[in-house]
């Protein structure tokens, strides 16, 4: 009898898939566990309290991104509370034989960029990180999650989680997308149109030719955001992008190894005839600019737009707006472009890759930040700043304005002094914009590296088109 067709999702789920008994969640093994020193130190004192080893410390890796300052390195931290976590998951990683990307180190960076980038996430692989955002690493074709830190003691002890398998949603984006617009605007589009609870209990798989035609940076930006939109992970099928993408990296298979590596991955895609729980199709040539307006990411609306009025919602809903518009001091009606910013943050796992760096530069060059704004640029990683300043793209921020920092999690999590003043509006290139997220009574704006630059330059929102010479294009999306 022939297999029953298999989803990307379901072929990494029984690959993995210890045990289970009737009505209780699975035992899953972990390939990868990624660690940083915000979420870890529970963990590592509940193994101490139980006399606990790591079970495999080889298929551990640690960083320090959250903590983090982003400022010269050489001077003391003056956060306490960072300091403390910096020097608590060295001692904890030193303790337990687990590698460590520190501080001083130039692999260092935000976890979710530096494991793709040193090849440690592969296709087929299971990935877990006591981070929501771990959905990252989804783009190779890995079934990676975030967890919490009684799970993050778990997986160091054992190797494996207990986890109930999620249901299949299809997010096919069809046609190509119009210049101007990327992959922040395909995931932000998503969500505005799902809704941040749209994707409960499932896993999104992105399909189509406009995910086709993506580079690996840019479908780690969509799969990053996937848990805004409810989602519990993010996939997209191996190609021949992924397989150019990881040739030659630190950790990637290499040589015979490397042959039959690619041979599994190549199985890995969804099956013809395999089935999806939910599907939905959204016309990628009609995308704009997408920016957020609210205190959620699911509060999106194309650049063109306008602000939408509570009293065309549910009473639920309007509430929930009345709330959102009333902390951003926005009023409904009003068009989302040309709303006044104070601060610019272009960095954060979503987009703080090298790709990132270059578009925003390609606004930024030969053009000034306008008067009384700041703009933050801040790598993903010190691999990613190395790599920027040798194509001279921090001499181009600097004659802008800019600030160019060290790398971090930075102004994404209001870490270190990076961070909103209360009042103040931000547009950011990061995943969240909840209230106090980048500062208490800050105000936050999400939107592409593209529209962050070139609203750098106006100090209002802006349309990125209008400086690259774009047309506009009508927004779209259909729902099946």
């Amino acid at each position: 009898m022939a297999e029953k067709p298999r989803t990307l999702l379901e072929k990494i789920w029984d690959d993995h898939f210890v045990a289970s008994d009737p009505g209780a969640p699975a035992i899953l093994a972990i390939d990868l566990h990624l660690v940083h020193e915000v979420t870890s130190p529970q963990a590592f004192t509940g193994l101490r309290s139980r006399g606990l080893k790591v079970r495999k410390p080889g298929q551990t890796v640690a960083t320090a991104d959250h903590s983090i300052p982003t400022l010269d390195p050489s001077l003391p931290i003056l956060d306490e509370l960072a300091r403390k976590q910096l020097a608590q998951i060295e001692e904890n990683c030193r303790e337990f034989g687990i590698p460590f990307h520190g501080q001083g180190s130039p692999t260092r960076g935000i976890v979710h960029v530096i494991g793709p980038e040193l090849g440690l996430t592969q296709p087929g692989m299971t990935i877990v990180c006591g981070d929501s955002h771990t959905a990252t690493h989804g783009a190779f074709g890995a079934l990676a999650f975030g967890i919490g830190t009684s799970e993050i003691e778990m997986v160091l002890a054992t190797q494996t989680l207990l986890q109930r398998q999620p249901k299949t949603f299809r997010v096919q984006i069809d046609g190509r997308l119009q210049p101007g617009v990327g992959a922040k605007d395909i995931i932000l589009a998503l969500i505005a149109r799902i809704g941040v609870g749209g994707g409960t209990g499932h896993v999104f798989e992105f399909t189509g030719d406009a995910i086709r035609a993506l580079s690996m940076e840019e479908r780690m930006t969509v799969c990053n955001m996937s848990i805004e939109g409810g989602a519990r992970a993010g996939l997209i099928a191996p190609d021949e992008t992924t397989f150019a993408y990881l040739a030659g990296r630190k950790f990637a298979p290499q040589g015979a190894a490397w042959d039959d590596a690619v041979a599994r991955w190549r199985k890995l895609p969804t099956d013809a005839g395999a089935t999806y729980d939910r599907t939905i199709v959204i016309d990628g040539d009609r995308l704009e600019p997408m920016v957020t307006y609210g205190t959620n990411p699911g509060m999106g609306l194309p650049i063109s737009g306008r602000i939408p009025s509570p009293a065309d919602l549910e009473p639920a809903a309007r509430e929930d707006l009345e709330r959102a518009l009333a902390y951003m001091g926005l009023q409904p009606g009003a068009s989302i472009a040309g709303q006044k910013l104070d601060v610019v943050f272009i960095g954060s796992c979503t987009n703080g890759r090298i790709e990132d760096m270059r578009a925003a530069a390609s606004v930024l060059r030969g053009r000034h930040v306008a008067e009384g704004l700041r703009v933050l640029v801040v790598p993903g990683s010190q691999q990613v700043k190395k790599q920027a300043e040798s194509e001279g793209l921090d001499s181009v921020f600097k004659a802008a304005g800019a600030e160019w920092r060290e790398s971090g999690c930075s102004m994404c999590i209001a870490m270190n002094g990076d961070q909103l003043e209360p009042g103040e509006y931000g547009i950011s290139t990061s995943n969240r914009n909840f209230q106090g997220r980048q500062g208490k009574g800050g105000r936050s704006f999400l939107a592409s590296p593209l529209t962050a630059a070139a609203s750098a330059v106006t100090g209002v929102i802006t349309d990125p088109r209008t400086l690259v010479g774009a047309a506009s294009q009508p927004s779209a999306v259909e729902a099946h």
